[in-house]
């Protein structure tokens, strides 16, 4: 089984998916988490999002996710970048080099790879629309940009980084995901949309979960 959630940044996607996971006991990978750890790498590296990126590099990159006790944790050549993936320069950047051509068939091969022998639960972007479109469930979160702004700055919980250029840079990375013209942020037409603006973590994983049959 495969269950897709979809959605625009700062919806809750991540939460919801890992909630479906230990509920269901499948596997949870999270997409936007490989892009933001190779985005993290090549920051490191120095590599420009306009360079085209070679085989060669990706060989260098070994990325692995694990879900346990209700902890994710995110691995960078063996290093544990969990914390540093969600880091105000990575979030700035991320889009630039996901929206490379190279990057997201690096990131599709991981995930598929991770759903050939169990049943999984990812979120991203694309997920329903690219990476499994026969996936058995979709869903599709959105809200308002003020509410996803305030989410995510809870999340980077670093009071020198306001709000406002928060808000700016979500609708910026909306602009950017929903434009490209490789795999770009758009609800599957069979997706089930909720907006999650004003629901609580709890009700919008009922609603997501009255939507699985077994």
């Amino acid at each position: 089984m495969i269950i897709a959630i979809d959605g625009e940044a700062s919806t809750g996607k991540s939460t919801q998916a890992k909630k479906i996971a230990k509920r269901l006991n499948i596997n949870y990978r999270d997409s936007g988490a490989y892009y933001r750890a190779i985005t993290l790498y090549l920051i490191r590296n120095q590599i420009n999002p306009k360079e085209t990126l070679g085989q060669d590099l990706f060989s260098k990159i070994d990325i692995s996710q694990k879900f346990e006790s209700d902890s994710f944790s995110i691995f960078l050549n063996g290093e544990d970048v969990t914390s540093k993936i969600r880091g105000h320069k990575v979030s700035v950047n991320v889009s630039e080099y996901a929206k490379k051509p190279e990057i997201r068939n690096f990131v599709y091969s991981l995930l598929r790879k991770s759903s050939k022998l169990n049943s999984i639960v990812v979120d991203g972007r694309e997920i329903g629309t690219v990476v499994f479109p026969d996936a058995d469930y979709k869903f599709f979160l959105y809200a308002i940009p003020e509410i996803r702004a305030q989410r995510r700055h809870k999340e980077i919980n670093d009071e020198t980084v306001k709000i406002e250029s928060i808000e700016r840079e979500i609708k910026e990375r909306d602009d950017i995901d929903s434009t490209r013209e490789i795999a770009p942020l758009k609800k599957a037409e069979d997706a089930y949309g909720i907006d999650v603006s004003y629901l609580a973590i709890d009700q919008v994983f009922e609603e997501i979960l009255e939507k699985i049959t077994f």
